[in-house]
């Protein structure tokens, strides 16, 4: 079994929300903080156990945090799974106990999008791999 890769939702109009969001984060601590529970998706085997809580918890249905703490800020990265990939689809700061209805039907949203267009013919892909992908980091031993 390979490693799950985790890539970033990409919009019909070519943009890209989660990376955007972290790309905006400030102090630059706290996106670090971010791009590193990203990477820990990246370590997780294909098939096997999603990443355990606290780390990420199931919202609804298939539909999952990726939970993120800076300080006394809380940020959430809604995320599914597509055969090997994880798909960040909404990233945002977390504000109040339960998660807004607003944010997780913005997920739901962006993931219908994302089905449509990978069984589209020609298939219309979500993004582009590329350099600006979040990428596995080596274990370190």
């Amino acid at each position: 079994m390979g490693l799950m890769q985790a890539v970033y939702y990409r919009a019909r109009d070519g943009s890209q929300p989660v990376r955007d969001f972290v790309r905006g984060l400030q102090p630059l601590a706290a996106r670090v903080v971010v791009e590193n529970q990203i990477d820990r998706l990246n370590l997780c085997s294909e098939g096997g156990p999603p990443l355990p809580f606290p780390h990420s918890s199931q919202v609804e249905g298939e539909l999952r945090e990726l939970r993120c703490h800076y300080g006394r800020h809380h940020y959430r990265v809604l995320y599914r799974r597509s055969r090997n990939l994880f798909v960040l689809l909404h990233a945002f700061p977390k504000t109040t106990a339960a998660i807004p209805v607003a944010e997780i039907e913005t997920a739901k949203q962006r993931w219908s999008d994302f089905v449509a267009r990978m069984g589209a013919e020609p298939r219309i892909p979500p993004r582009a791999a590329g350099h600006d992908a979040p990428r596995p980091r080596s274990k370190r031993g």
